[in-house]
């Protein structure tokens, strides 16, 4: 997260450019001790002398110079790669911002697991947000990894953080994703291939996304529009069971959208239930032994012991699933857990005998 301290304006405090004393510091110290050996050798009587005493102070010197040069190499390489981390970091908290803990009456957790150690990064994307359809959510998995797979994360995510709010149907929210995909395929084979001057007729073949829009409505309400991901589950006291059975749509990219974009209607969330959206890589994860994770089961775990909060249900899976994986997942993992919390309005008798909503009482905003 990047943060801004108060204080004096940034146009006006004093800039130090450390950059040059850095670059001087880089290329001294290597200097300076290669000047201690080269300078010993020849300069230093002792250097010249072949017997075991002089040979044992030689080589001691000639370590310490190699140690020293090891050392600086190692330090300058430790710096470079926190920089790298610290930039990742920043990149992740603006590519995938951490959600706000409640939304619209919904208690809400996310997280990601990365299958490459260090990475900050993936092809995962999810964003939550509460609109006035309802809250909206996204969960997708881009093909591939790299920063290929980076820019197509952005551009979708760009996409339905603006559509989320203009649009008022489901599928016309997926209708601007597909041509924002379709937009920056064109635009990445486009770089890739300069010298063609014209634009692909297949930018990109074999990129996809798989997606999954869901609309949460004032009322519990819920529909959804499916590309190709794994239906959510819905948890309903020790009940884990899938939010729907119906075929899904194809996955955005290699073929075009149907024209008739009606959103899958999927019942209601009632209060007290919950959504788990998760990647295809949470049950696609393999033991050592090659069997794979059982995600209803390590839900079903989760939720044994009520109450249950979306934070403890994310721990307890990516626990169960570092278990299973052996701490070695082999594909991203990335999952969004929505409880509802909205109380009930229940009508009261009013003075002339009219019955009024009750006062809803405000939530809270942090969980123990």
């Amino acid at each position: 997260m990047i943060r801004i301290k108060a204080g004096v304006p940034r146009s006006r405090r004093p800039r130090t450019n450390s950059r040059p004393g850095r670059r001087a510091l880089a290329l001294g110290l290597p200097t300076v001790w290669g000047a201690v050996a080269v300078g010993y050798k020849f300069g230093c009587p002792l250097a010249e002398q072949t017997g075991l005493g002089a040979r044992i102070v030689t080589s001691a010197v000639f370590f310490a110079v190699g140690t020293g040069l090891i050392l600086h190499v190692r330090r300058a390489l430790l710096r470079e790669l926190r920089q790298a981390r610290m930039v990742a970091g920043a990149a992740q908290s603006v590519l995938l911002r951490p959600l706000p803990p409640r939304l619209a009456g919904l208690n809400v957790a996310a997280a990601q697991l990365s299958a490459d150690r260090g990475a900050s990064i993936g092809g995962d994307l999810y964003e939550a947000v509460a609109t006035e359809h309802g809250v909206r959510v996204v969960m997708g998995d881009v093909r591939g990894h790299g920063l290929s797979a980076i820019g197509t994360v952005a551009a979708v995510l760009g996409s339905f953080r603006e559509a989320a709010h203009d649009e008022p149907e489901l599928g016309r929210v997926l209708g601007r994703l597909d041509r924002a995909l379709a937009r920056h395929l064109r635009e990445r084979a486009r770089a890739e291939h300069p010298s063609s001057g014209q634009d692909p007729d297949g930018p990109v073949a074999e990129e996809f996304v798989t997606l999954l829009l869901l609309e949460i409505a004032a009322d519990g309400g819920l529909s959804a529009l499916n590309c190709g991901h794994p239906w959510p589950y819905l948890i309903s006291g020790a009940r884990v069971e899938p939010l729907s059975t119906a075929d899904p749509l194809p996955p955005l990219g290699p073929f075009p959208l149907p024209t008739d974009l009606a959103a899958t209607d999927c019942g209601q969330l009632l209060d007290g239930e919950s959504l788990v959206l998760f990647t295809d890589g949470a049950e696609d994860a393999r033991s050592p032994k090659g069997h794979f994770f059982s995600l209803p089961e390590a839900l079903r775990e989760a939720v044994r012991d009520r109450p249950v909060s979306p934070q403890t249900i994310l721990r307890a899976v990516f626990t169960a699933l570092l278990h299973h994986t052996n701490g070695r997942p082999t594909d991203d993992i990335a999952l969004l857990v929505l409880h509802n919390e909205r109380q009930p309005q229940r009508p009261f008798l009013g003075a002339r005998g009219t019955a009024r909503p009750a006062t809803t009482h405000p939530q809270p905003t942090t969980h123990g």
